[in-house]
């Protein structure tokens, strides 16, 4: 009987995702070695401190700084530390001795991915990040394989927990912003220091990388029009809520033409009005869902966890299982799928509807007015609504418009909320949201 080969894998951090994912290398050893052929072992587990406390009972002896020396030994190198530096260096270094990369670092990748992909097509390995996106739900290798015979069109995505389980805690309680985010951090879905999350930049790394799988071609950080939830308040909840919508921070990459006939894509992240039957519109806390419309597929929709230990962890595995069996049977690795260049376009260029929240005097002929600046920049109204206001102090009344458009292009509507601002029955334009899936 031949001997079953062994691998050996080197963990780069060990927080959250980084243990339970060296509990399940430790753990499920047998059954990992019986799906991919060989032995996976643990070498070693790279760490600023070996001696910090740690949520797993972890063998003392798998710990060391010398991150440097332990994936240079390594067939498989599994990142987890996050950031840019060191985990750059490390994964190149990884690459170019012959070792397959697992890594769950978006924003590494957002930023300088075509740098790592080059890497391994060169050295003729593997370079797997499902965990980059989405955590638990296995989204990308559906995109790069699974659909790699249709034609993606669009991609809508609600990819960061921590802003969607605030959005929802403010349209069942009502709840501020600021209320909301703190029981976020709370129940530990926010960071200390939630920047990231809440004004989009996590998402938007996201989107780059579903943009790229989706469309074969490398979008990066700096493509990806982003707005956060900061200034999502709790009236613009209920508006939406009265309306029949729901509030979601959006990751979306679509494939359009521009007014000059450009084909390009729009990647794009910030907070959006869905309809509550869309099916977006029930993934509720900290869960994540992305949404699909294919050419010849249809619409097709992945739910799950999108963070947490196990949860991400299961997504490292699989990466790892199936980078362990190219390495037992053999043949090229995969990384991208890139065979072009589509330009990414600005947000000008989307198509999109507008709920606009409008501050203004109560007085005769104020709808007319604002209605016939609407048309004159050749935007149509669908929704208005009107609701009065008395000012206790002053005894003076306004009223308050709540308005959705159809669909028009970003440029026309960003160019009517302009002018909207300059009639003089408007006291202030108090939100301004874009709307999808109507």
């Amino acid at each position: 009987m031949t001997e079953m080969r062994t691998l050996k894998v080197a963990l780069l951090g060990c927080g959250n995702v980084g243990a339970q994912v060296a509990r399940i290398l430790i753990e499920d050893a047998d059954a990992l070695a019986a799906r991919t052929g060989a032995r996976l072992q643990l070498s070693g587990i790279a760490v600023r401190n070996v001696n910090a406390p740690r949520d797993v009972d972890l063998p003392q002896e798998l710990f060391t700084t010398d991150a440097e020396t332990l994936v240079k030994d390594a067939d498989l190198v599994i990142e987890l530390m996050g950031g840019i530096e060191p985990a750059r260096t490390l994964i190149l270094s990884a690459l170019s001795n012959g070792a397959c990369v697992v890594t769950g670092n978006k924003a590494l990748l957002a930023q300088d991915g075509p740098t790592l992909y080059e890497e391994a097509d060169k050295a003729g390995v593997q370079l797997s990040y499902e965990a980059a996106v989405a955590g638990a739900i296995p989204i990308l290798r559906p995109i790069r394989d699974s659909l790699s015979g249709d034609r993606i069109t669009r991609v809508l995505g609600i990819v960061n927990g921590t802003t969607n389980f605030i959005l929802d805690q403010m349209d069942t309680t009502g709840a501020q912003f600021a209320d909301a985010l703190a029981e976020a951090q709370r129940l530990g879905y926010a960071e200390a220091d939630p920047t990231a999350d809440v004004q989009g930049h996590d998402a938007a790394a996201k989107a780059a990388i579903l943009a790229s799988l989706s469309f074969h071609t490398r979008f990066a950080l700096d493509d990806v029009h982003c707005e956060g939830i900061t200034s999502v308040s709790a009236s613009d909840i209920a508006a939406a809520k009265e309306a029949g919508f729901v509030i979601k921070l959006l990751a979306i990459a679509e494939k359009l033409t521009d007014a000059n006939g450009k084909e390009g894509v729009s990647v794009r992240v910030h907070p959006t009005l869905l309809p509550r039957e869309h099916p977006l519109a029930a993934v509720r806390g900290a869960f994540n869902a992305v949404f699909i419309e294919a050419e010849n597929a249809g619409e097709l929709m992945f739910y799950g966890q999108g963070a947490g230990g196990t949860p991400t962890a299961s997504a490292v595995l699989g990466d790892l299982v199936s980078a362990a069996r190219r390495l037992v049977l053999g043949g090229p690795g995969r990384t991208e799928t890139t065979t072009g260049h589509v330009p990414a376009l600005p947000i000008d260029a989307a198509t999109t509807s507008y709920y606009i929240g409008l501050d203004v005097a109560d007085q005769p002929g104020v709808l007319a007015k604002i209605a016939q600046l609407f048309a004159e920049h050749g935007v149509s109204i669908e929704i208005m609504r009107q609701t009065i206001h008395r000012d206790a102090e002053s005894n003076v009344e306004s009223a308050e418009l709540r308005i959705v458009t159809h669909r028009a292009s970003e440029a026309a509507l960003a160019a009517t909320v302009e002018a909207v601002k300059g009639l003089d029955v408007i006291n202030s334009v108090t939100s301004v949201l874009r709307v999808e899936g109507v």
